[in-house]
């Protein structure tokens, strides 16, 4: 990607495009949004994910982009920046829209629509200590280096499935929706899996 802010973003906003992103069918399911953060450092592309605090009531401790349920009459954009500004501090004035992910549900009963968007760099965040434990950045080659990521057999609730797992910076771990976003996300930009 290059470093030029405009050439970058259009590049994007091409590639999240075409094809539309995919929609699920009518279901009973919660809806909700999260926001993808994407910037350009040093010619490189990041996003930026935050740790859940363990106190929560879902998802505790898990990695995951800033994001929450949908409120009644809100959009998917609506809700993806204001769960962001409230759990990272983040100016929704400054997300510069470039589009959005396939649709994606969770076992816990939530659909959710990614939104992909361009924050200022250097990134200004506070987190909101009740939610989130802590903010960091990864550069999308990172997720797509195949020797950090692998498929993990795991049973949730019963039941066994397969589960990308990435493995990035500190040790920690990134999985379940947040790892098929950032997959859908690789897919759509052409970045894929690279071996070394």
């Amino acid at each position: 990607m290059s470093d030029s802010p405009s050439s970058w973003i259009l590049q994007v906003r091409q590639r999240l495009e075409s094809p539309p992103p995919s929609r699920l069918g009518p279901k009973e399911a919660r809806q909700a949004a999260v926001l993808v953060p994407l910037y350009v450092d040093a010619g490189q592309l990041w996003t930026v994910l935050t740790r859940r605090t363990e106190d929560l009531p879902h998802h505790r401790g898990q990695i995951a982009f800033p994001g929450g349920g949908r409120e009644i009459g809100e959009e998917a954009w609506e809700t993806a920046l204001r769960e962001t500004q409230e759990e990272i501090g983040l100016d929704p004035k400054g997300v510069v829209k470039l589009g959005e992910l396939d649709e994606a549900e969770t076992p816990s009963g939530y659909r959710i629509i990614p939104c992909v968007g361009a924050v200022p760099y250097p990134l200004e965040t506070t987190p909101n200590e009740g939610e989130i434990a802590e903010i960091f950045s990864v550069p999308l080659l990172a997720f797509a280096n195949v020797q950090m990521a692998e498929e993990r057999e795991v049973t949730i609730n019963g039941q066994t499935r397969m589960l990308r797992v990435y493995h990035v910076a500190g040790g920690r771990q990134v999985w379940g929706l947040t790892a098929r976003l950032i997959q859908n996300l690789l897919e759509r930009l052409g970045l894929g899996s690279m071996p070394v």
